[in-house]
C-alpha cells in the first residue's frame, strides 16, 4: 500500500474517533425543537383565523422569523417527522404513510438527533417526535415517550365516528372531556415537563426535541381553553359550493366530499369542531409559553436557537376535506418559526421552504458538516435576510409519485395518474381555480415539473397487522 494512501486512512480514522468525542463548545449554539402536531397555519403570526389566540407563538415570532409559504414534505405525520428528522424526502425513503415504521429504515446516526451527538452535543427528547413510540432509544442519551391515554387505540375512550377517534362525538367536547383531570395529568404537560428538567440539567451543548400532540385529535383538553373561544365567535372557513368541479379525480379521492366533511355538516358540528381546534391550538400554546419562561430563566437564554415547526396541515372544510392527506395549501402549509441569536427578529417570509430544510439549516448554525444524504437545501441566508433572493421550490409528496411543487407564485400538483392541478397562490389564496388546463400556462407547468422528484421509491413494507393497535376493528390506515 502506498504511504499517502496509508496517511490518508489513519488521518479519516483519527479524525473519525475526534468527532465521535467532539467537546461540548460555550460558542456553539444549543438548539430547542418544538413540534406540535396536525397545526396548520391558524397561528397569529400567519393570520390563518381571526379568532386564533397564540401569545407565546406571537412572542416567539417577535424574536425571529416565521416563514409564511413553509410547506410539509408529507401531508401525514410519519413520512413527514422521518423527513424532517433525517432531510430525505419521502420519494427517496420510501416512507409514505403512517403503517410504516420509520426507524428499520432510517441508518443509526442519519437522523439529526443522534447524528448531533457525534459533534459533542446531547441529545434529548420528550412526546411526539417520531410517529408515537417509533424512536430508538439508542438514538438518543436520554428519551422519554408518554403514551395518551386520550387516543383511540385506547379502548376506555374509543368512541364512534370515522376514523374511530372523537371529531364526531355527539355534544360540546368540554363537556365530556377530561371532566375530573388535572392539567398536569395531561401527556403534553409532562412532556413538556420534562423537557423542562433536561434542560435545567444541562452544562454543555444540547439538543433538545419536544413533541406537543395537540391540535391533533382527539380535542379533549381543560374547559378553559374552549372558554377562550366563545361560539358566538367562530367564523367558518369559506368554502366555494362547487370548489371540486376542476379537480381531477385523484384529487377528489384526497379529499372525500362525501364522508366527513358531509357528515360534519349534516351533524350540526361544523362552528363546533372548528371552535376545539382553536381551542386545542390554545392549549398548544400554552405549552410552547412554559418551555419558552423555562428557556429564558435559564442560563442558556442567549445561546440557543428555538425552532417551532408543525409537522403537517389540517383541512377543516376546505375543499369539502378534513384532516390532513392532500396537497392542497391547507394540508401542506405549516407553522415554521426560527429564532437564532443574532439573527432577523420580529420578521417574515413568503420563500418557499420544505421542511427538508431543517437539519442543513441546524447544520449550518451549529457549524457541523452538512451531510451528503441532506436533500433540501439551508434556509440560513433567509434567516440573516428573510427578503433575500431564493429560487428553490418548496416539494411535498403524498403517497407514491404523487407531488406538489411550491414557489412563491404557484402551487403546481402532479398525480400518479398524470392529472394536473395548477393555482396562482398569490391571486387565488384559496386555490378555487384549476389552471391546469389552461394552454397559456403550459410553459410555467413545464418549469415546475423540472422540479418533480426523479426518484419515487418503492414504498418499505407497512408494519404487520397484527401489531397494529386494535386490529380487529381497523377497517383502514390511520389519519394520525
Amino acid at each position: 500500500m502506498k504511504f499517502q494512501s496509508l496517511l490518508r486512512i489513519v488521518f479519516v480514522l483519527v479524525t473519525g474517533a475526534m468527532t465521535a468525542f467532539a467537546a461540548p463548545s460555550k460558542d456553539k449554539p444549543n438548539v430547542l425543537l418544538i413540534i406540535a402536531d396536525d397545526l396548520n397555519n391558524w397561528i397569529g403570526p400567519m393570520k390563518g383565523h381571526p379568532q386564533t389566540i397564540t401569545s407565546n407563538l406571537d412572542r416567539l415570532a417577535k424574536r425571529g422569523v416565521t416563514f409564511m409559504n413553509a410547506q410539509a414534505s408529507a401531508p401525514l405525520c410519519n413520512p413527514s417527522r422521518a423527513s424532517f428528522m433525517t432531510g430525505r424526502r419521502p420519494s427517496t425513503t420510501g416512507i409514505y404513510n403512517n403503517d410504516q415504521p420509520a426507524m428499520p429504515h432510517i441508518p443509526r446516526g442519519v437522523a439529526i438527533n443522534d447524528y448531533l451527538r457525534k459533534f459533542g452535543y446531547t441529545s434529548l427528547g420528550s412526546g411526539k417526535i417520531y410517529h408515537y413510540h417509533q424512536y430508538r432509544e439508542e438514538d438518543w442519551d436520554k428519551v422519554v415517550f408518554y403514551a395518551d391515554d386520550t387516543l383511540p387505540n385506547h379502548e376506555a375512550v374509543r368512541r364512534p365516528g370515522p376514523f374511530g377517534y372523537r371529531m364526531f362525538t355527539e355534544g360540546k367536547p368540554e363537556e365530556k372531556f377530561n371532566e375530573e383531570r388535572a392539567e398536569s395529568a395531561l401527556v403534553d404537560y409532562r412532556s413538556v415537563s420534562w423537557a423542562i428538567d433536561q434542560l435545567q440539567q444541562q452544562n454543555g451543548n444540547f439538543f433538545l426535541a419536544c413533541g406537543i400532540h395537540r391540535p391533533h385529535t382527539p380535542w379533549d383538553i381543560p374547559k378553559k381553553y374552549y372558554d377562550m373561544h366563545p361560539m358566538e365567535s367562530i367564523t367558518l372557513p369559506e368554502v366555494l359550493p362547487n370548489d371540486l368541479d376542476d379537480i381531477p379525480q385523484a384529487g377528489i379521492n384526497f379529499a372525500k366530499p362525501n364522508g366527513v366533511h358531509q357528515q360534519i355538516v349534516k351533524m350540526g358540528i361544523w362552528k363546533d369542531r372548528v371552535r376545539a381546534y382553536l381551542a386545542a391550538i390554545s392549549y398548544c400554546d400554552a405549552q410552547v409559553g412554559r418551555l419558552l419562561d423555562a428557556l429564558d430563566k435559564s442560563k442558556f437564554a442567549d445561546n440557543t436557537i428555538v425552532i417551532f415547526v408543525g409537522d403537517n396541515g389540517w383541512h377543516l372544510g376546505e375543499k369539502k376535506h378534513w384532516g390532513k392527506s392532500a396537497l392542497w395549501r391547507q394540508a401542506d402549509n405549516v407553522p415554521l418559526i426560527w429564532s437564532v441569536p443574532g439573527l432577523a427578529k420580529d420578521s417574515s417570509c413568503d420563500r418557499a421552504v420544505d421542511l427538508t430544510c431543517m437539519f442543513p439549516t441546524i447544520c449550518e448554525l451549529t457549524g457541523t458538516p452538512i451531510p451528503a444524504w441532506c436533500e433540501g437545501p439551508s434556509i440560513a441566508k433567509l434567516l440573516k435576510k428573510p427578503s433575500a433572493k431564493w429560487d428553490k421550490p418548496a416539494i411535498a409528496t403524498f403517497e407514491q409519485n404523487n407531488h406538489a411543487i411550491i414557489t412563491d407564485e404557484w402551487r403546481y400538483i402532479h398525480y400518479a395518474d398524470g392529472s394536473e392541478e395548477l393555482y396562482n397562490e398569490k391571486s387565488d389564496g384559496r386555490e378555487w381555480t384549476n389552471q391546469a388546463k389552461d394552454p397559456k400556462l403550459t410553459k410555467v407547468k413545464t418549469e415546475l415539473a423540472k422540479y418533480l422528484p426523479k426518484v419515487n421509491a418503492t414504498p418499505v413494507p407497512d408494519r404487520p397487522a397484527d401489531s397494529r393497535p386494535n386490529k380487529k376493528k381497523r377497517k383502514a390506515r390511520s389519519p394520525e
